[in-house]
């Protein structure tokens, strides 16, 4: 019989996977940028603002913070990673106005980062009080940037159309956010828990979204339209 703590690496894994899906969905778009060499319509916000999120559930994850959690540093990591080349895309396609909004908003990020990590290490001194710190800390960037998916949502309904919803982003943030509950339980984490938890939420209620409106959804729009319509509302969350 498998023991709580290889079912909860299992699970860990297979979140990861998912995750590192969902870091990619915005491929395309960095792709399109290069070939057309400039960021066009396209906004860096959702990337710059997950590059923060990735570095919190990144420190959340340390050892001396939240122990036994290294899925949770392996799949953040990956995610800051991955974001850190996407907003430098943007920073070499963009303009200037849009270089500076970046370099401000990445130093603010940085300097936010390290005082988080200096009171943390300085003022608390037991791994339950740095997790509890940083977890509620990470809940509300979650929360947050869940602003993204309900964009998307309320446009999904005024327009009773889903093109600016791709089903394989919105199922495969459902079972994100399922999986990663699964984990949270079997080694009870409320840190992990309950942004997954509202992710879950999030992804079902756009899965009937999808059944609700695709028929009365015109396909006929062009592609370009889709793709800008979508990548300024990512679903790109650093989830644990």
């Amino acid at each position: 019989m498998t023991d709580a703590h290889t079912a909860r690496t299992i699970v860990g894994i297979i979140g990861n996977m998912i995750s590192f899906g969902l870091f990619c969905a915005p491929i395309p778009t960095m792709v399109k940028i290069w070939k057309m060499k400039s960021v066009s319509e396209f906004k860096p916000d959702p990337y710059v603002a997950t590059v923060l999120n990735c570095m919190m559930w990144t420190f959340y994850g340390l050892p001396f913070v939240q122990p036994d959690s290294l899925l949770v540093i392996t799949i953040n990591g990956t995610g800051l990673f991955m974001e850190l080349v996407y907003v430098t895309i943007f920073f070499i396609f963009a303009t200037s106005p849009i270089r500076r909004k970046i370099t401000i908003a990445m130093m603010i990020e940085v300097i936010f980062m390290a005082v988080v990590i200096f009171c943390t290490l300085y003022f608390l001194p037991t791994t339950k009080q740095r997790s509890m710190l940083i977890g509620i800390m990470c809940i509300v960037f979650n929360v947050i940037m869940y602003a993204s998916p309900l964009t998307v949502m309320k446009l999904v309904i005024k327009t009773k159309s889903v093109k600016y919803m791709p089903l394989f982003l919105s199922l495969a943030s459902f079972m994100n956010g399922v999986v990663w509950v699964i984990y949270a339980c079997l080694k009870f984490d409320p840190y992990i828990l309950i942004p997954n938890g509202l992710g879950s939420i999030s992804g079902i209620v756009q899965l009937i979204l999808y059944a609700t409106y695709y028929k009365t959804t015109n396909w006929n729009d062009e592609d370009d339209d889709k793709e800008k319509g979508y990548s300024n509302a990512e679903i790109e969350l650093g989830r644990a």
